[in-house]
Order: C-alpha cells, then sequence, then structure tokens
C-alpha cells in the first residue's frame, strides 16, 4: 500500500493509542479470523483493512488465522481463495497461515482442565432438551440433570467422546458457567461436540471438535494477539471470550473490541444467504460479478485501492447503519477516472457510412489514452469510409437539447472529423440500419473553417479494424435497498442485473496490458478474467444513475 494514504482515526485507534502511551502492550499484534466456509464479501474487507492496517500503522503484526471448527461445513477451495482475496487487498499476513486446527490438541487440554475444576460436564441431553432448557431472555435457564455429574465421571466420558465411542448428537461438553445469567451465551453454552467427519487439516485424527467461542479466545492468547476486534453481534460473547480466558491456565490475556458491520444498501451480506444464490444458481458462483464478495468484485474491475478507501471513507464505528452503495460505486469512479485510460466501445451500433471518404482507403489517427495525463501516451486509431456508432447516438429528427447526430445535422466523431447525415436506411420493422454522411475533410483536430459551431461529440469504432466483443452490463443485484429484510430475499432479484451486447471495440484493446478502461461516454470495464476472447465486464458507470432514480421515486 502507498505511504501517502490517509491514516484515518476512530475508537479502535484511540484505545491502541492510550494502551501503548500507558505501556499496557509494547507492541500491537492482531489477526484477521476468518472461517473457510465461504468466500470473503466486503463486509470482511472492512475488518481486513482494519485489523491489518492497524497492525502496519502501529509497526505490529497481523496475523492469518483459519477459525476451521467445523469440518462439515469447511473446504480447502475456500482456504485457498480467502488467502488470494487478503493478498488482492494489498495486504500480507505475518509469517505463516495460522489454523485453529494447528491448536486443537492445547485445546483439548484446556477442555480438560475445566473438567478437572469442575467447570464443565458432559452432557447426554439431547439438542432440543439443551435449547428448551436454556429459557429465554425473560425466563433463566434449567439446570441439566447431568450438571452435577461427577469430575471423575466427566473425565472418563470426555474420554470416550474422544475416543469415537458416542455418536454424533449423543452427548456434548458444556461449560459450567450460570444457567440464570441474563447473557445468554453463558447459560452453560457448549464448548464441544462429537463430528464424525474428514477435517481439511487434520484429516480423522479428531472425531470431536470445539465450538468457535472456545477456540477463538484461545487462539488468540496462544497467537499473543493484544486487541482481537470483531462486530458487534459477538458483544456479549465477550462475556464468555474473558471467562474461557479466565478459567485456564494461559498467561495471555487478548481483549475483546467491537465495531459494527457493513451493511450495503441493494445486496446481502450474510453467508447463509449468500451460498444460497449460489446453491439455487441465482447467480454464476461466487466470484459472479454482481455478488459482493471479494472475488465478485475482482472481476466486475474493482481496484483493491478502491476497496480501501471505501473502506476508509465509511469508517469504524459502534452504530449500526446502512452505508449507500453509491458511496462504493463512486470510489471506483474517482480512481478508475484518474487511472483507466480511455477508448472507444460501441455496444448497440449502427454503420455510419461516409459517401465521399475515398472506397478501399483508411488512416491513422493518434488519440490520448487520457484527457488529463499525459504520462499516459497515445493510440493509434483507423478511420475508415465505413464505422460503428451507438445506435442511440443518432436521431432522424430531434430538439435542440439532444447534441448528438441528426438527420441533417452535424457532430464530431471523437478525435476525428465532423460529419453530417443525410440519409438512412431501415430494416423491415423501421429501425435505422444505416446512416449516410458526408464528412468534413479540413476538420481534423480543428473546428470547421467557416466558423460553424459543432456541439455534440460522439464516439465510433473503425468497421474495418475493430474487433467484435461482448459487453456484460451488470448492475445491482437486488431491486431494494434492504433485500435482507424482505421474507424472500430471492423475490427481489434485479431481472436487469445482467444484460448482454454485442459490439465493437478498438483493436488496440486486443495486446493491451490495461486492465481497465474507461469507454468513452459508455462507462468503466474491464477483461473479464474467466472468458476467452474480448469480453467485457461493465464496473461501474459514468454517473450515479440510481441516485436520480431514487430522488424520483
Amino acid at each position: 500500500m502507498a505511504e501517502t494514504e490517509h491514516r484515518p482515526t476512530n475508537f479502535i485507534r484511540q484505545i491502541i493509542e492510550a494502551d501503548l502511551e500507558n505501556k499496557v502492550h509494547s507492541s500491537i499484534q492482531t489477526r484477521f479470523p476468518p472461517e473457510p466456509n465461504g468466500y470473503l464479501h466486503i463486509g470482511h474487507a472492512k475488518s481486513i483493512c482494519l485489523n491489518f492496517g492497524i497492525a502496519q500503522d502501529y509497526q505490529g503484526k497481523c496475523n492469518l488465522r483459519f477459525d476451521d471448527t467445523n469440518p462439515t461445513k469447511e473446504d480447502i477451495s475456500y482456504v485457498n481463495a480467502i488467502q488470494e482475496d487478503v493478498r488482492w487487498l494489498g495486504f500480507q499476513w505475518d509469517g505463516d497461515v495460522r489454523y485453529s486446527s494447528g491448536y486443537f490438541d492445547q485445546l483439548h487440554g484446556y477442555a480438560v482442565e475445566l473438567i478437572r475444576k469442575g467447570l464443565a460436564f458432559v452432557d447426554f441431553s439431547s439438542q432440543d432438551e439443551i435449547r428448551e432448557n436454556r429459557g429465554t431472555l425473560k425466563a433463566p435457564g434449567v439446570n441439566s440433570p447431568y450438571r452435577d455429574t461427577s469430575v471423575e465421571e466427566n473425565l472418563k466420558a470426555f474420554e470416550k467422546m474422544t475416543a469415537g465411542e458416542y455418536a454424533e448428537g449423543e452427548c456434548c461438553l458444556r461449560a459450567k458457567i450460570d444457567m440464570a445469567s441474563s447473557f445468554m451465551c453463558m447459560r452453560d453454552p457448549v464448548i464441544y461436540r462429537i463430528k464424525f467427519a474428514h477435517h481439511h487439516q487434520t484429516g480423522e485424527k479428531w472425531c470431536v471438535y470445539p465450538m468457535y467461542d472456545f477456540t477463538h479466545c484461545i487462539s488468540d492468547a496462544i497467537e499473543n494477539v493484544t486487541h482481537s476486534l470483531c462486530t458487534l453481534e459477538f458483544q456479549d460473547n465477550r462475556r464468555l471470550y474473558d471467562w474461557v480466558i479466565e478459567n485456564i491456565s494461559i498467561e495471555a490475556t487478548p481483549r475483546q473490541y467491537e465495531f459494527s458491520r457493513l451493511n450495503l444498501e441493494y445486496t446481502v451480506l450474510s453467508k447463509r444467504k449468500l451460498i444460497q444464490l449460489v446453491e439455487e444458481n441465482h447467480v454464476d458462483g461466487w466470484d459472479d460479478p454482481r455478488m459482493p464478495t471479494i472475488a465478485g468484485i475482482r472481476r466486475r474491475g474493482y481496484t483493491p485501492a478502491s476497496i480501501r478507501e471505501f473502506c476508509r471513507r465509511i469508517g469504524v464505528t459502534k452504530m449500526d447503519n446502512q452505508v449507500e452503495m453509491g458511496m462504493l460505486e463512486a470510489c471506483i469512479r474517482d480512481d478508475l477516472n484518474e487511472n483507466a485510460p480511455r477508448a472507444m466501445a460501441v455496444l448497440e451500433p449502427i454503420k455510419l457510412v461516409i459517401e465521399n471518404y475515398p472506397e478501399g482507403e483508411s488512416e491513422n489517427l493518434v488519440a490520448p489514452n487520457h484527457p488529463n495525463n499525459d504520462a499516459m501516451g497515445t493510440r493509434n486509431i483507423t478511420f475508415s469510409r465505413e464505422i460503428w456508432i451507438e445506435a442511440d447516438d443518432f436521431r432522424e429528427s430531434a430538439n435542440k437539447k439532444f447534441k448528438r447526430l441528426v438527420l441533417d445535422k452535424e457532430v464530431r466523431l471523437r478525435n476525428a472529423y465532423v460529419v453530417r447525415a443525410n440519409r438512412v436506411e431501415k430494416d423491415a420493422e423501421g429501425n435505422v440500419t444505416t446512416v449516410f454522411c458526408t464528412y468534413d475533410a479540413d476538420t481534423l483536430g480543428k473546428d470547421p473553417a467557416d466558423g460553424r459551431k459543432v456541439k455534440g461529440v460522439i464516439h465510433w469504432v473503425d468497421a474495418s479494424a475493430g474487433r467484435p466483443a461482448t459487453f456484460r452490463l451488470y448492475d445491482r443485484l437486488f431491486t431494494l435497498p434492504n433485500p435482507a429484510g424482505a421474507e424472500d430475499f430471492t423475490a427481489s432479484i434485479n431481472p436487469d442485473s445482467l444484460l448482454e451486447k454485442q459490439g465493437y471495440v478498438e483493436a488496440s484493446l486486443v495486446d493491451s496490458e490495461a486492465s481497465n478502461w474507461q469507454f468513452e461516454r459508455t462507462g468503466y470495464f474491464c477483461r473479464d478474467s474467466k472468458s476467452e476472447g474480448l469480453v467485457f465486464n461493465r464496473t461501474v458507470g459514468l454517473r450515479d444513475t440510481w441516485a436520480k432514480m431514487e430522488q424520483g421515486s
């Protein structure tokens, strides 16, 4: 990341600065702890930028640790994708990738320690009985009939659990805390359960697996994490986090701090809902450019810098709020407006024939790659008698507000000549297919000699040299600002979230080393990473048209 990027401040950074000043810690250790049961999304990007950004800014360290405690939901493909996402965002973790499964022996030992202290017991109640006896927010829970089993019997039962002598669901290990606690997470939570499943790291070694809340805090302590940062839904669980650390013989005492999660308009960030979108084929996989996953955002053409800037702009607070999609789109527009080279593409082509241009001839014209950055250089574009223009850029008649090509009127072709439309040719349905024009050969790079004012400018692609291309016009996946609040969130999927067009691009794009372009007057696009040939994904339009639509609704 560039050293010049602005360092934000927030309540977590203020805590860290106070801890360093007061010698609570001499150095900072954070961690990013994803569960490898799906792809990361834009909400995780906020956590990545926070944890890795803090480590960078305070000369500390940040671990990448997979909290892999549920082998039935996890997969090595998710592990690999998550590492790729972190690197793509511009961060590198300290040392090797870590796994909670690498601490399973220690975790098991701490579970035994809790049993020996009379702070954990093996419960043979069914899941339904445990759930029913947990109580409600208004009524306390009921003690399990196995709660007062002796330490010796619990040690034997846990040993049998570990040896695979009980069936899945037959029993579990619970912490013995307080069934009358006002915090549900403290009502004798389950800390180990039986699962006969292959684990992507430990294979068949274990058939008992620790629960996330038991694993996470101990893993933080083992790694000497100083500030364990998580989202607000874990606020109550901080009591359990602290209870576990306080009741086992481990020296490190990490502290948990919570911040608000990212809620983004017109999308869903629930992993369960994202999995549903994939499994029900509402989208074309986890990296579909309409998905809010980092893989999908990357394939759509967003840059790491734009995502980091977005995370900086939304900030870190304890207040839940809904972030406008326009803020994310503004970040990528600002980035690409400055850094993306320009090119011309026609998405809905009609033919323009310049009748007074010599047949069989063409010429090379020079076009700037960026109107405000000479350092980006120039490119050659060919011009000949027949070119493609956008169907929307021509009308047979129009009022003065229409600044494009009109029959018997003039317009300038971008980086080329002034042309006048004289007549048209139509298909059987009455649609214009060809516009016949004449050009003013003395207007290349200058106004007409007789002082005629030509206000309109349109883009074009040479028909003889232009290359056929597919354009995927991606839009917001949902029509509702808060689809997660709907009874059936899939009912609000935008039927126009993907439109495909067949058109033409400049020949220069075939071998271009650029990854993003502004197609002039059309939008920002990138080459699709999974398609062969010239397939371009629209990253974002030139303007926020949704804001206007919402204001008018």
